[in-house]
């Protein structure tokens, strides 16, 4: 096949008025690797419709909703070869069975699904499909926290102690009427997770990514301040390790002053590791005993090696240049990319992807039942399903 070919891509919701739409659009065009050229962009036929119309797409290759895009860009010689999911929870299992039932690939916003259950169901759909299922959890492609993970693969902090992360936001601080908190706070869309599921699924990927580990045991007490609010808004989480590191992760989005706070802190028995989203270029590592050392991307040391950690691939400009949230997005998508080319000519997976996956998917609906389960005992800590 011609990789210098643009693979084939659908998109599934993301029409006039949902953020994340644009900014799936904006992360697969950055890098060339895609053209968008079919789309079911919302459930309401007339605004599916101009939406298409205001981004360009074919009418004809828009559609009314996604099974017909499904059926039909199936049957097409030049149909699609992947489709993002840019939809409310709800919609995230029944749209990624009926695409990688026809063997076209599945990049998926987070979380993966509503429930555990349809978590369950996706993974084994997934397992016979001949199609990747790609889930995008953004942050966990940003450089410095590839070089994060390879310090701690490396034994650079040794043995970890403390996992400290949290995601904190003030967007939701008052009742807010929108499309964007509607849905999010209805469980019949979003699922049983309010801030858990938003955005604390995004702080405990992100923990997993940087130690390599999940812990096995959690205690959460989930609170709604806002009255009459159906799903949590602030959490706070405390976990436990197999490997007895302990860990603390907060969710808020009634946090007022904080825009997009997400942070995550790690610290072993011989250093620590700091890395905060508002100023993503900088990671601070800390050995016990001497000044704090700063880390840039493209700076000194940038590509410390191993799985995942080629930095200079997942970079666009000099440093001193900022990248951030557009290029994590973009950088899953052409890691995705190379995983969706090597498929199609056979080839085994490129070395170095670090794509978030089905698993990651099952760990965060894990994550979200137990703290569901934790928080109806009054914060009593509960098994996380293995």
């Amino acid at each position: 096949m011609d990789r210098h070919v643009p693979i084939r891509l659908g998109m599934v919701g993301g029409g006039a008025g949902a953020m994340i739409g644009e900014v799936h659009r904006i992360a697969s065009r950055l890098d060339g690797h895609y053209e968008l050229v079919a789309g079911a962009l919302s459930s309401s036929p007339e605004k599916a419709t101009e939406s298409a119309a205001a981004i360009g797409l074919d009418p004809a290759r828009s559609y009314a909703d996604f099974e017909a895009m499904a059926e039909a860009e199936a049957s097409l010689e030049d149909g699609i070869e992947a489709v993002s999911i840019c939809t409310p929870n709800h919609m995230h299992f029944p749209v990624a069975k009926a695409f990688l039932a026809r063997g076209i690939h599945v990049i998926c916003d987070k979380p993966m699904t509503a429930t555990l259950g349809e978590a369950e169901a996706l993974a084994e759909i997934a397992g016979k499909a001949d199609a990747l299922f790609v889930l995008t959890h953004n942050y966990s492609a940003y450089p410095e926290i590839r070089r994060a993970r390879a310090m701690v693969a490396a034994g650079d902090l040794g043995s970890i102690r403390l996992v400290q992360v949290e995601y904190a936001q003030d967007w939701l601080t008052e009742a807010v009427e929108s499309k964007q908190a509607a849905w999010r706070s209805d469980p019949e869309k979003a699922g049983a997770g309010g801030a858990i599921g938003d955005i604390g699924t995004h702080a405990f990927q992100l923990a997993a990514t940087v130690t390599g580990m999940v812990p096995n045991r959690l205690a959460a007490d989930l609170s709604s301040f806002v009255p009459g609010r159906r799903l949590d808004d602030n959490a706070h989480i405390l976990m436990r390790y197999e490997s007895g590191a302990k860990g603390m992760l907060w969710a808020s989005q009634v946090a007022p002053g904080t825009e997009n706070g997400l942070k995550i802190r790690v610290y072993g028995e011989k250093a620590g590791l700091e890395w905060h989203h508002e100023a993503p270029e900088t990671l601070w590592f800390t050995p016990f005993g001497e000044p704090a050392r700063k880390l840039r991307r493209g700076g000194p040391g940038a590509s410390p090696g191993g799985a995942g950690t080629d930095l200079e691939r997942l970079s666009r400009v000099p440093p001193g240049h900022p990248e951030g949230y557009l290029e994590g997005f973009a950088n899953l998508y052409t890691e995705a990319a190379r995983a969706i080319r090597a498929r199609q000519a056979g080839e085994p997976t490129p070395e170095g992807l670090l794509l978030p996956g089905i698993e990651d998917g099952l760990m965060g609906l894990r994550f979200i039942d137990a703290c569901i389960r934790s928080a109806t005992a009054d914060a009593a800590f509960v098994e996380i399903a293995p």
